[in-house]
C-alpha cells in the first residue's frame, strides 16, 4: 500500500505454566516468558508504530508487594524502549543463589512474572500521547478487581456505549472505545464479584468472610460470564487481551471474525498474538499446529492453570478481513504468501491483453516491498501464459510445416523483464508538515533504478492497494515518469476502495478515496449529479432508523459505472499536472472475482463492496457521506 493508512493493531499474551525457577534452570533464563513476549511483538513490529506497552502479573506476592506493573511509551523506538527497561531489572537475577525462590527472584525484577500482556498501537483514534497506548488499566485495593486489556479493535458504536455507562450511574473520563470497553468489563467484573459474595458470604450456607471470601472469589470468577455480559450491544470488530490482577487472563474474538486472533498451548506456555506466523516462529512449530480464537469465542486461563476455550456471544456469518491477507499481516505466513501470489496471478490475463502480449517492450516492479508477493504470482503467470503462447505458435507451424530451429530459438527467448525500479529510502521520514516542503520530501522516498527501461517499454508496476492515490499522484507517477516510458501501467492487487471501514482500519472519510472521486467525476460529466442528492435524502432518511434497519444507498452511484470506467478515471485523478512527460498511464484494478478466488475463506470485503459485517457499518456508511457532503473532514464514528 503506497498510501499511509493506519491500521490494525498487534496483541501479544504470554503465561508461563511452570515456575519461573523452572526456566532458570532448564533454560538458564528466569525471564524466558518476558523475553518471549518481546519475541511476539517483534514478530508483529509491522503492525503498529505509534506507541508499544506491556502488563505484567506477578503470582502470590504477599501483601504490601507490587502485583501488577505497567509501562508504555509513545516516543520513537518504543518497543526497544519499553524492553529496555523491563529487562534493565533482569540482570539484577544473575546474583541470587539457583536456590533462589521465585518469590525472591521477582522481588528483584519489576517486570518479572507469571503473565504479561503486550500492545503495539497504530492509532485510529484519540491522540498519540502515552495516555492513549495499550494495555489499559483499571485498578482497585482488591486483585481480582484490578484489570489490564491491550485490543485490535474499533467499535462503531462507542456513543451508544458511553451512555450505557452513564447510566451504569458511573462517571467515564475518555470515550476512546479502548476505555470505554475497559469501563464496561470492569463494571461486570464488579457485579460479579457482588454475585459470589451473595452467593459464598455469610448470608449464604458457605459464610466465607475476609481474605477466606477473597480467596473463593477470586478463584470462583467466571471470565465467560463477564465478557457476556460487557459484550452485549458491541458493534465492531475486535480481538483484545486481558488481564486481572489474581493472575487470571484471557483473549477474545468478535462474532464474526473480523480480527484475527491465534493461540498457541505447550506443557510450559500458553501464547496469543495477532498473527499465527508470530507464534509459529517464536515456539517454533509449524503454522498449522496454531490455533484461531474462534469468532465469538473467549479463550480463558484461570490462575490455577484451567483452560478454557468457550463461547460468550453468539455467532454471526464468518467476515473475516481481507486487507489482513492483502496487506496487514506479515507475508511469511504460509497461507498468506500463497493468497498474495494468487492475486497477481489473477492481474495476468488483463495486463498482457493490455500491453498487447508485447513482453518484449514491457517491464516489470512493484511498489512497495509488501507488493513482492503478489509481485512474484503476476510474473509467474505472465512467464506461464507465455510458454502456452509459445506452444501454441510452435504447433501451429510445425502443422504448416514451416518450422525451424531457428523459429523455436526466437519462440522460446522471449524474455520477462522482472527489474527492481524503485527503491524505498528507510531512512526518510516526511516529518515536515508544510504541504510545498512535505511533497518535495516524498518526492525522495523512492528512488529509481535507471537505464532498465527504454522509451519504447511500458512499465508495469504492481502495488497492493490503491486507497488515496495521494503517493502516486504526488510521488511514485512522477518518479517513474522519469525513466520516460511509453506507458506506465499500475496494477492494485486489491479491488478498488469505494467505501469506508469502521472495524479498525482509518478509512472512515470517504471523500479520501481515489475511487469515489473517480466516481463522482464520471457522474458530473454524465449529467447525473443530482443523484447525489438523491443519496443524501437516502441518508437523511435513514438517520431516525435503528442501525439494523439502515442500507446501502452509495450502491447506487457504483453501479452506474463498470470496474474499466472507474480505472480509467482514476488514471487520469493520478496523473499530476505538473510532469512534462507525455506517455499513457493505466491502473487495474483486481475483480471483485479475483479477491475471492484468491481467499476464498476470506469474505471481509465491505471496503469493496458496501457488504458490511454489522449493522453499525452502514450506520458509519451514511454519516461518512454526510460528511463528504457538507465538507466535514472527520472520523465518521
Amino acid at each position: 500500500m503506497s498510501d499511509h493508512i493506519s491500521h490494525e493493531c498487534g496483541v501479544a499474551l504470554v503465561r508461563i505454566r511452570k515456575p519461573i525457577s523452572y526456566y532458570r534452570e532448564r533454560y538458564g533464563d528466569p525471564a524466558w516468558g518476558i523475553r518471549k513476549l518481546y519475541l511476539l511483538m517483534e514478530k508483529q513490529h509491522n503492525r503498529g508504530q505509534d506507541g508499544a506497552g506491556i502488563a505484567v502479573v506477578k503470582f502470590a506476592m504477599p501483601p504490601g508487594a507490587p502485583f501488577m506493573s505497567r509501562f508504555r511509551s509513545h516516543r520513537h523506538n518504543a518497543l526497544e524502549r519499553i524492553f529496555d527497561a523491563a529487562m534493565s531489572g533482569m540482570r539484577k537475577l544473575d546474583d541470587l543463589p539457583l536456590s533462589a525462590t521465585d518469590l525472591q527472584l521477582k522481588r528483584r525484577a519489576r517486570f518479572l512474572g507469571e503473565v504479561a500482556l503486550g500492545h503495539l498501537r497504530y492509532g485510529t483514534h484519540s491522540g498519540q500521547s502515552r495516555q492513549f497506548c495499550h494495555p489499559m488499566v483499571r485498578k482497585n485495593i482488591t486483585a481480582s478487581r484490578n484489570l489490564a486489556i491491550a485490543g485490535n479493535f474499533n467499535m462503531t458504536n462507542s456513543a451508544e456505549l458511553f451512555n450505557q455507562l452513564v447510566e451504569f450511574g458511573l462517571a467515564p473520563v475518555g470515550d476512546s472505545d479502548t476505555q470505554i470497553i475497559l469501563e464496561r468489563l470492569g463494571y461486570f467484573l464488579d457485579r460479579e464479584h457482588e454475585h459470589l459474595h451473595a452467593t459464598m458470604g455469610p448470608e449464604s450456607l458457605h459464610q466465607f468472610t475476609g481474605k477466606r471470601l477473597a480467596e473463593e472469589t477470586s478463584a470462583q470468577l467466571n471470565l465467560v460470564r463477564i465478557l457476556s455480559k460487557a459484550s452485549a450491544g458491541w458493534d465492531g470488530g475486535y480481538t483484545f487481551a486481558g488481564l486481572l490482577g489474581n493472575g487470571d487472563a484471557f483473549a477474545c474474538r468478535d462474532p464474526a471474525g473480523i480480527r484475527p486472533g491465534f493461540f498457541h498451548i505447550d506443557d510450559e506456555v500458553v501464547a496469543v498474538a495477532s498473527e499465527r506466523v508470530a507464534l509459529a516462529s517464536v515456539f517454533n512449530v509449524e503454522p498449522d499446529e496454531i490455533h484461531p480464537i474462534n469468532p465469538g469465542h473467549i479463550l480463558s486461563i484461570k490462575h490455577d492453570g484451567r483452560i478454557d476455550h468457550l463461547p460468550f456471544t453468539d455467532p454471526l456469518p464468518l467476515r473475516q478481513c481481507t486487507f489482513e491477507r492483502i496487506y496487514f499481516s506479515r507475508g511469511n505466513d504460509p497461507e498468506i504468501y500463497n493468497q498474495r501470489k494468487s492475486l497477481g496471478k489473477n492481474l495476468a490475463p488483463r495486463v498482457l491483453a493490455s500491453i498487447n502480449n508485447d513482453l518484449q517492450h514491457a517491464v516489470f516492479s512493484f511498489i512497495p516491498n509488501t507488493a513482492e508477493a503478489a509481485y512474484m504470482g503476476l510474473i509467474e503467470e505472465v512467464s506461464a501464459l507465455k510458454r502456452i503462447a509459445a506452444a501454441d505458435r510452435i504447433w501451429a507451424r510445425m502443422n504448416n510445416g514451416s518450422f525451424s530451429r531457428r523459429d523455436l530459438g526466437e519462440i522460446l527467448s522471449l524474455p520477462i523483464r522482472a527489474e527492481k525500479i524503485a527503491h524505498k529510502d528507510q531512512r526518510l521520514r516526511t516529518f515536515i508538515t508544510h504541504d510545498s516542503a512535505r511533497r518535495d520530501l516524498v518526492m525522495h522516498v523512492y528512488d529509481i533504478t535507471r537505464g532498465v527501461v527504454t522509451a519504447d517499454d511500458t512499465l508495469v508496476v504492481l502495488d497492493d492497494s490503491i486507497v488515496r492515490g495521494t503517493t502516486l499522484r504526488e510521488s511514485i507517477i512522477t518518479i517513474l515518469s522519469r525513466l520516460n516510458p511509453r506507458k506506465i501501467i499500475i496494477c492494485s492487487s486489491a479491488p478498488p476502495i469505494m467505501y469506508p471501514d469502521c472495524y479498525g482500519i482509518d478509512m472512515s472519510q470517504l471523500g479520501r478515496f481515489i475511487a469515489f472521486e473517480a466516481a463522482t467525476a464520471l457522474l458530473k460529466e454524465s449529467g447525473n449529479e443530482s443523484l447525489l442528492a438523491e443519496i443524501e435524502r437516502n441518508c437523511l432518511a435513514q438517520l431516525e432508523l435503528p442501525s439494523e434497519k439502515m442500507s446501502n444507498p452509495l450502491a447506487d452511484l457504483y453501479g452506474l459505472f463498470t470496474l474499466d470506467q472507474i480505472s480509467a478515471k482514476v488514471a487520469q485523478l493520478v496523473r499530476p499536472a505538473s510532469i512534462s512527460w507525455h506517455g499513457d498511464i493505466e491502473v487495474i484494478y483486481q475483480s471483485i472475482d479475483g479477491l475471492r478466488s484468491a481467499m476464498p475463506g476470506y469474505t471481509g470485503d465491505w471496503y469493496f463492496t458496501g457488504n458490511y459485517p454489522t449493522p453499525g457499518g452502514f450506520k458509519v456508511l451514511n454519516k461518512s457521506f454526510l460528511n463528504w457532503r457538507n465538507s466535514i473532514d472527520v472520523r465518521a464514528y
